[in-house]
């Protein structure tokens, strides 16, 4: 199936989607069912974005070339402030290092698993490899200023997340969108409006996501991103994306 954006082939991408390892979401979405479910709808790239955590990531990049989908690793990190924003990989290397630098971060809160849900990784074929100590939800001790030049070091793009929610946005949290290396920013719907009124997203790329939680959230809100399979993954299926390719389709997006 084929997409177009602009006149031309576009990908069908999805930026925001948790797995198993998030304790709001559901056990029933350990990576093999999130992207069945993904392939099914007609997604071609897409991100892994647990709270604060990479270690699905693995089993995800093994499964995504057997359903025809480019993967982009990542989290969804909660920074100081209580603002939520995406830290996307293209190397799953690059995410899981900068895994272990915001989990050494992390407010350190055990988790209750039986109050607050499961935070379980799993391999490729669904098996549970471990559960995370530590309450994923729990801010980071890093400001919102400070999450683009971190990700930037560790080789990632950072997209500040539904910044037209009530809850855990910029707008949210600071009253206002605030400058930074955003790649684009993440709204629920475009145009963006923030108590009905519309909100100033200061020119950056616009994307939708889906912000998935359960199966039925998967694939709800795709974005087209204005570039060719060949293009975002040269090297071919199994193979990293080109982080300045999508940061460049990124660039396309309307703002």
């Amino acid at each position: 199936m084929h997409f177009y954006y602009n006149g031309t082939v576009a990908l069908l991408a999805d930026l925001h989607n948790h797995s198993c390892l998030s304790p709001c979401g559901s056990l029933e979405l350990p990576p093999r069912r999130m992207l069945e479910i993904a392939a099914a709808r007609g997604l071609k790239v897409m991100a892994l974005t647990d709270h604060n955590s990479s270690l699905n990531c693995p089993a995800f990049a093994k499964l995504c070339p057997q359903f025809g989908i480019i993967p982009i690793f990542g989290m969804e990190a909660t920074t100081s402030e209580e603002i939520h924003a995406l830290c996307l990989f293209t190397s799953l290397e690059a995410s899981l290092t900068f895994n272990e630098y915001a989990y050494s971060i992390l407010v350190p809160f055990p988790n209750n698993p039986e109050k607050t849900g499961d935070q379980v990784y799993v391999d490729e074929d669904d098996n549970i490899e471990g559960e995370v100590e530590y309450f994923l939800v729990n801010p980071l001790e890093l400001s919102i200023d400070d999450l683009g030049p971190k990700v930037a070091e560790y080789g990632g793009i950072v997209i500040p997340a539904h910044v037209d929610r009530p809850a855990f946005s910029m707008t949210s949290q600071l009253g206002v969108m605030v400058e930074g290396p955003w790649a684009a920013v993440e709204c629920v719907r475009i145009p963006p409006l923030l108590n009905g009124l519309p909100l100033d997203t200061m020119s950056y790329p616009l994307t939708t996501s889906s912000d998935a939680h359960f199966p039925e959230h998967i694939a709800r809100r795709p974005f087209k991103l204005d570039i060719s399979a060949e293009e975002l993954q040269p090297g071919g299926p199994g193979t990293e994306a080109d982080l300045e390719a999508l940061r460049l389709a990124l660039k396309k997006r309307p703002s």
